[in-house]
């Protein structure tokens, strides 16, 4: 599928209406075809495309793989709401699946698409690496190279958390605002319209080549 159904919007709007198991199960056919079945479909569409772009790649087109479950953990959350109101998509890079890997990242709601490339939030050896490779002479200037060429071509660079730079570590001016990320994600938004138009999946491969060199660096000089 080159582009989302207009049910994938439908139940997108309904489910940030009417967020509740109630709804949920009056419109399971609607899930089952605007959320199942179309983000199923784009997977396929675009995880083999992407492959060829960005080597090494992997997607799994279900629920559980590429495709985000809709149900909200809400054990430990003061938001009772049981359901996602956003349909996620992932394709990662390495062996094993996780947000700990560098990939290509979907989401869509009933408001627009946001994309991009990058690890949203490191874990706590992945950010020592991540911090010895900012300081580092080369991968350090490579990295505010990127971001540059990144943020000229239109790209917000996120994952900056931080206020201070933790203690023991410092580096040249030009990088040293990477010390104050504990995640770093090359990201761009959409509006919904451009989901539902033809050729929405060369749009997104598009965005996501363009910023697949974030990965690569994250690949080979923090999670490598």
């Amino acid at each position: 599928m080159m582009h989302f159904p207009p049910e994938t919007l439908h139940f997108l709007t309904g489910i940030t209406a009417n967020n509740e198991k109630a709804w949920f199960e009056a419109n399971r056919a609607l899930y089952d075809q605007g959320y199942v079945a179309a983000g199923k479909a784009f997977v396929e569409a675009v995880g083999p495309r992407l492959a060829e772009l960005a080597p090494g790649v992997r997607y799994e087109p279900r629920i559980g793989g590429s495709m985000m479950r809709i149900n909200r953990d809400i054990r430990f959350s003061k938001d009772k709401r049981p359901y996602k109101t956003h349909l996620d998509l992932w394709f990662w890079l390495g062996e094993r699946r996780g947000w700990d890997n560098p990939g290509f990242w979907f989401r869509m709601t009933q408001d627009g698409v946001q994309l991009g490339s990058g690890i949203h939030a490191f874990d706590k050896p992945i950010l020592e690496s991540f911090r010895q490779s900012v300081i580092h002479p080369r991968s350090g200037r490579t990295l505010a190279e990127l971001a540059q060429s990144l943020k000229a071509g239109g790209y917000e660079i996120g994952g900056l958390t931080r206020k201070r730079p933790p203690a023991g570590f410092s580096t040249e001016p030009e990088r040293a605002h990477f010390l104050l990320h504990e995640g770093l994600y090359a990201a761009t938004s959409l509006p919904v319209a451009a989901a539902l138009s033809e050729g929405f999946a060369d749009v997104v491969l598009a965005h996501f080549q363009a910023t697949a060199s974030l990965n690569s660096w994250l690949a080979t000089e923090v999670t490598g």
